[in-house]
């Protein structure tokens, strides 16, 4: 062997191992692009506590229909009493999001959707997300600084309504219109309509209005139909 052949034998492990890490790296990048991001967000004051509990169990099939498209990851947000404002680590673990929610209670306060839509923001700025849902029941805050907040965020948000509260109604469908999300309202109790909704969103939240329109479900229609308004 000549001394020229010794140092491409030398090169050639080191050209594989390069074209290796190349690889790995690429296929890394592919999963994260495809999973997709979503804030969970929920009013805790003490008239949710129903739904906050209905939203504990349903949150893991939220999961389940994403993963068939790609995998989700979840920030859980919530607000109760006069001014605490929370927000979670994302994560992609089922359980860790259920146990996280199963210890909080709902404490009577104001409602504080200018300061989820803020938190939006900022977390999209700094990596994209995909969709958010918000589900609540009453809106306390001025109407035309939540519209500001939400021209021109970047993010749909889904906007779920317990209840018939009709301002709040108004102001939430609003919310929809201008982030080209959508809004439903679902009956007190309504647990499987919910769940619908919500496997429906996680799937536009991973693979975008072509997914949403694959899945089919009456959720999937009631949602697509907005958006594309």
């Amino acid at each position: 062997m000549t001394q020229t052949d010794d140092a491409e034998d030398k090169t050639c492990p080191k050209i594989f191992r390069l074209n290796m890490r190349s690889r790995i790296t690429s296929l890394l990048e592919k999963v994260r692009v495809a999973r997709g991001r979503l804030i969970f967000a929920l009013d805790a004051t003490a008239s949710r506590q129903p739904t906050w509990d209905t939203a504990v169990q349903l949150q893991s099939e939220m999961f389940a229909e994403a993963g068939k498209n790609g995998g989700l990851e979840v920030q859980l947000v919530y607000y109760r009493g006069l001014d605490k404002f929370q927000a979670s680590h994302w994560t992609s673990d089922t359980r860790e999001l259920a146990n996280t929610m199963s210890r909080i209670t709902c404490v009577s306060g104001h409602t504080q959707i200018a300061k989820v839509l803020a938190h939006i923001r900022k977390e999209h700025a700094q990596q994209a997300v995909s969709a958010v849902v918000f589900v609540g029941d009453m809106c306390e805050d001025t109407p035309y600084a939540l519209y500001d907040a939400a021209t021109g965020l970047g993010v749909p948000v889904f906007i779920f309504q317990e209840g018939d509260d009709a301002h709040a109604a108004e102001v939430f469908k609003q919310i929809a219109k201008l982030t080209n999300g959508a809004y439903s309202r679902f009956s007190p109790g309504a647990a499987r309509e919910l769940a619908e909704l919500l496997r429906a969103v996680a799937t536009f939240a991973v693979g975008g209005l072509t997914a949403l329109a694959d899945l089919r479900s009456e959720g999937a229609r009631k949602l697509l139909g907005q958006m594309k308004n």
